[in-house]
This record gives structure tokens, sequence and C-alpha cells, in this order.
């Protein structure tokens, strides 16, 4: 296989770019979870939630715009390289994080809250201990969806200076050179068949059987 003989003839930079791929993700993905679990909470908050529809869709921007304007958005609001691509994966992975997290809690019975409430918890405690804890499957859920769609996103930061596996695709589209392009192309849907199946592991084991 020809891809096969470019990576092993080109150890050093395939490695360099894998490296640049996952870190890209990674910090997109550190963001999205930081700014996107807290929004989706503080939406489920009953004097917020006249407002959830109206954030959740500016929040949607980031989905229902193509992948590529969103680069392209990215790049006209903070130029070429490594800042705008994180940015542009970040708004794009924010929706399934906010939503997942809207609806786990949401989903949460009332009843429960109620018991919990009765019981004499304060509401950072129902949070904490109860509503978060129910909600943790569908949260996680978000979450994986968020990372996997990303990886896939991420060969698209080439083509503001991001790096990443996109390096190869994008190089060899525009060389008619299909080895290099499976070089940058498979490694990118391992990579995400790989997170999926490790964010499914980390599904099973952190959220409580229901």
């Amino acid at each position: 296989m020809g891809f096969v003989d470019y990576i092993l003839a080109n150890p050093a930079e395939f490695l360099k770019l894998i490296r640049q791929h996952l870190v890209l993700v990674g910090v997109a993905g550190a963001f999205t979870i930081a700014i996107g679990l807290p929004l989706g909470v503080t939406l489920t908050r009953p004097r917020f939630q006249r407002v959830a529809e109206s954030v959740v869709g500016v929040v949607n921007i980031g989905q229902s715009v193509p992948s590529l304007a969103v680069v392209g958005l990215a790049m006209g609001l903070l130029g070429l390289g490594f800042r705008p691509a994180a940015f542009a994966l970040f708004l794009y992975g924010l929706l399934p994080v906010v939503r997942n997290t809207m609806t786990g809690i949401l989903e949460v019975p009332a009843a429960v809250i109620e018991a919990a409430r009765g019981m004499g918890m304060t509401a950072a405690q129902v949070l904490l201990r109860i509503e978060l804890p129910l909600a943790m499957r569908v949260i996680l859920a978000g979450i994986r969806v968020s990372l996997v769609v990303n990886v896939g996103t991420a060969a698209l930061a080439f083509l503001i200076g991001g790096g990443g596996l996109g390096d190869l695709i994008f190089t060899g589209i525009a060389l008619m050179d299909t080895p290099l392009v499976l070089a940058g192309a498979v490694p990118t849907a391992i990579l995400a068949v790989v997170l999926d199946a490790l964010m499914g592991l980390v599904e099973r084991v952190a959220a409580p059987a229901v």
C-alpha cells in the first residue's frame, strides 16, 4: 500500500502531524467542555430557561454553518495559525456538549429532585449529587460526539495554518497523489474510531447504571 510506504519513509513528519492533530482536538475539546458544560447547566436553571433556546440558537451557529465556513470565520477573526484553528473546532464542537448537558439534566425525574430537597439538600447539593450524576451518561455522549466529529474537522485546520493531518490530505489532493491523501485520511479515520471507542469506555465506567 503506497500510503504505508510514505508513512514508513517519513516517520518524523508523520508523527509531528499526528501530534499537531491531537493537540488541536485536545485543546479545542478542553475549552468546549470547560465552557459548554457550565453553560448547559446554567441554561437549565429556572431563571435562565426562558432564554435557553435563544442561547442554544447562537451556539448552534457552529453546527449549522458548514465547517469550512466556520474555519474561514475563525481566520477572519484571528488570522492564521493554531489559535484560529482551535477556535473553529471549539465553535464546531460546542453544541453537542451544551445540548446534551441540558437534555440530561432536564430528564432527571422531578420526583427525585423533590425528594432530595425534602431531605434538606441545597440547590448546589442537588446539582452535584443528584442531577449531574444521573445526567452523566447523556453529558458524556455529547462530549463523545463533539470530540469524534472534531477529529475529522481538524483536517481543515491545515487550510489556515493550523497543521495536522490535513497537511497530507490537501497536499495530496493538490498534487493528485493518492497515497499522500490516504496517508492523512486513513490515520484521521483511525483516530476517530479509537477516540470513539475510548469515550465509549469512559461512558460505561463513569456513568452510573440507570
